[in-house]
């Protein structure tokens, strides 16, 4: 019965059919494989525009196995409960799924493994969301790495596989189980009048992510290093949307930056280096799991950050602080889902140091609005620049949101690209921020822009000053 039982391919954030270890080892077994996606609980807590770009996703994995002769079985409710069902309705036998390092994540999968193995089946996790298992980077000590560089220098000339085919057939079984259907899930219902604008941003599925790497091989990542630090223009390869939902491996893109790198673009490394920082943030979540609530720190849960909903974080969230950087940034997040990495670290400085607010209110609206939503790198991010996380930027290291957008966008290009008020014409990028947010707001681009809410040097003194405080108390 077990030869020709079929497995069940769980899917996740891995939702692509090349170079995926755990669909090629259930191919090559040549019995047939169910592919599912469950709506459990891990899915219902992601946030608006995450959860809507979920759905795009998954909806584009169910076209392309479709196009193989397979089908995606959708189901809602606990993992387990599914799964057992699911098996109960087909006599599958074994279940396969791709790891994930995440908290919530982990939890689950280690009860759902336990209890499967306990009920006489097979389940078995394989790799492919990361590109070294957390466990095999390991200090000469063997520790795990608490800083950036030396584990970049530990993995840079690491052997690393070749990348995994797509399957051209995938055995089908007998009798499909039945799948809910997607639209009934509605997962774009939190984002509300938003839907529509953020849906004309998103790139989505493995064939446009594909693509997307290969014209950033092709025409920028020569110059990568420089432009990738200039938010009016495109200089980033902006594949950390397709990333998090798995819609392309880091391996194929590990192998696209390597390639480039032996053909003498020596910009490329730097490339590498990024994608070796999403392992960092996956190495540290596996490692240190309360990074993702809790201070990496322990000595700054005592630092008096402000938890509450101030009428000053209100203003950062809407990007009306009156400060030009912050806000392009802020509005291009609602509008797009995406944020230039520069003004990522730009926002997250403004509000947990001049504004002196705790960072998990900024991860927490992170969650909500980036299409690109990462736990761990999301969690490793903020307390990168907040000071209190593992390899980072000193509490006393205040970015000046004035003057980083004098270097960085001199021209005035991403200011005028999301800030409507005060330009005649605004761009139509900016005046679809106010077709995106939610009418309760009362905003309007014709409206006078705010003068900043604190200023640059009125805000780093304010900062400097409590760390100052803190810092004689520890």
């Amino acid at each position: 019965m077990t030869e020709t039982s079929p497995i069940i391919l769980w899917f996740r954030r891995d939702l692509r059919l090349h170079d995926h270890p755990a669909l090629s080892a259930a191919v090559a077994t040549g019995r047939p494989v169910i592919p599912i996606f469950i709506y459990d609980e891990t899915v219902e807590d992601i946030g608006a525009a995450p959860k809507m770009r979920m759905g795009l996703s998954v909806a584009s994995l169910a076209a392309e196995l479709a196009q193989k002769g397979s089908r995606l079985i959708l189901r809602r409710g606990s993992a387990l409960d599914v799964l057992r069902a699911i098996i109960a309705e087909t006599g599958a036998r074994d279940v396969y799924w791709t790891r994930l390092y995440d908290g919530a994540a982990k939890t689950r999968d280690t009860h759902v493994k336990a209890s499967l193995k306990a009920d006489g089946l097979g389940a078995r996790s394989f790799g492919g969301h990361v590109l070294f298992e957390p466990w095999t980077v390991e200090t000469k000590t063997g520790g795990f790495y608490r800083v950036y560089t030396p584990l970049w220098k530990a993995v840079r000339d690491r052997e690393l596989p070749s990348e995994l085919p797509t399957p051209g057939h995938i055995a089908a079984p007998t009798k499909w189980p039945e799948s809910d259907q997607l639209e009934t899930w509605q997962m774009d219902s939190a984002m509300r009048r938003g839907a529509a604008v953020l849906a004309d941003h998103c790139i989505v599925g493995e064939h446009v992510a594909k693509a997307r790497l290969d014209e950033f091989i092709a025409e920028r990542v020569a110059q990568y290093r420089t432009n990738r630090d200039l938010p009016g223009i495109i200089g980033t390869s902006r594949l950390s949307e397709n990333l998090t939902y798995g819609e392309i491996s880091p391996l194929t893109c590990w192998h696209a930056g390597w390639a480039a790198l032996r053909e003498g673009h020596s910009e490329a490394e730097v490339f590498l280096k990024e994608l070796v920082w999403r392992e960092f943030a996956y190495h540290l979540v596996y490692h240190t799991p309360q990074i993702e609530t809790g201070n990496w720190k322990p000595d700054w849960e005592s630092f008096p950050w402000n938890a509450d909903e101030t009428a000053d974080v209100q203003a950062w969230k809407q990007g009306r602080t009156g400060i030009p950087f912050v806000d392009a940034a802020m509005r291009e997040m609602y509008v797009t889902g995406m944020m230039h990495n520069r003004g990522r670290m730009i926002v997250a400085s403004y509000l947990t140091k001049h504004l002196m607010a705790h960072w998990r209110i900024g991860q927490a609206w992170f969650a909500d609005c980036l299409i690109d939503w990462d736990p761990a790198s999301n969690a490793m991010g903020w307390q990168w620049t907040a000071g209190s996380g593992p390899d980072a930027a000193p509490y006393f290291r205040v970015f000046n949101p004035v003057s980083q957008l004098e270097k960085f966008d001199l021209k005035g290009a991403y200011a005028k690209m999301w800030i409507a008020e005060g330009q005649s014409p605004p761009s139509a990028t900016a005046l679809s921020y106010f077709d995106a947010i939610p009418r309760g707001w009362g905003l309007q681009p014709n409206a006078q822009y705010p003068a900043p809410i604190v200023a640059p040097d009125v805000g780093r003194k304010r900062a400097l000053d409590a760390y100052t405080v803190w810092k004689s108390g520890v």
